[in-house]
């Protein structure tokens, strides 16, 4: 079986259904990965049952595949995308996959916040893999914060940290970005850029502070909250202040914050 497919996970996910959607004008042959044994009817799409935290399922899914758009994360128990990851490249190294190209956050390198630690992981894990890669880093997606406020808005005064510069970054933008690189070869990054795959990083239009962000989202959600910065003390808090989450020399992405609120927050 020739490999041509691309495989995208985390097909039903925030960015997952983006990168699916573009996948699509490749002209490829496109399939997805779900744990749900009910498939979706989705022409166009060749949908497989498989679940990365056990490995099952990985080797009929991956077989004539030539590239895996990697965006399956478990936020809530983030500790399994270690154990997933690593059974997803052995699944590709079985199937003679060519090429995996991997999301992953600006700032992962110098924040030891738990999920980016894992984050971090994976990379490493990619890196040593033995097969092409290509590792982009974005910085934070609008629909994340956006769920995020809706949590945090439920209490009296909505909290964030304080001295803390973020650079949203459209989903959309970062799956073009993500098709551009599976189509094409490994990434050619340099030291000391992180590697060999690494590409450069994809941050939005605009830097703004974390209480900024959190007043625009309450006001067009017509909330009324009074919003607090938190200092938050140790390593954690020192790189949220240092301006790690930021990559103002990649401000590369169109969609901006305030279009995102206006096409999907409050009336």
């Amino acid at each position: 079986m020739k490999n041509d497919a691309i495989m995208v996970t985390g097909a039903t996910g925030v960015l997952g259904r983006e990168v699916l959607d573009r996948a699509r004008r490749t002209g490829l042959p496109l399939r997805a990965l779900t744990r749900r044994a009910a498939l979706p009817d989705d022409p166009g799409v060749a949908w497989f049952t498989g679940d990365l935290a056990t490995g099952t399922g990985l080797d009929e899914a991956f077989a004539g595949v030539r590239t895996v758009i990697h965006c399956a994360t478990d936020i809530r128990h983030f500790k399994n995308d270690i154990p997933a990851f690593r059974h997803l490249l052995e699944a590709a190294r079985r199937a003679g996959v060519e090429h995996v190209v991997n999301i992953s956050i600006v700032g992962v390198d110098r924040i030891p916040y738990p999920y980016y630690r894992v984050k971090l992981e994976g990379e490493r894990l990619l890196a040593a893999s033995g097969i092409g890669w290509t590792n982009l880093r974005a910085t934070q997606f609008p629909e994340l914060l956006n769920m995020a406020f809706g949590v945090l808005s439920k209490l009296p005064v909505v909290i964030v940290p304080s001295g803390t510069a973020c650079q949203p970054v459209q989903q959309g933008d970062v799956a073009d970005r993500l098709v551009e690189l599976a189509v094409g070869e490994p990434g050619k990054g340099r030291p000391p850029a992180g590697g060999w795959g690494r590409v450069p990083d994809l941050a939005g239009p605009t830097v703004y502070t974390a209480d900024r962000l959190a007043e625009d989202w309450l006001r067009a959600a017509g909330k009324r909250r009074r919003v607090l910065p938190l200092f938050i003390p140790g390593k954690i808090g020192a790189g949220f202040r240092s301006g790690a989450l930021t990559a103002p020399d990649r401000a590369v992405g169109r969609g901006t914050w305030e279009e995102y609120l206006a096409e999907n927050v409050g009336g």
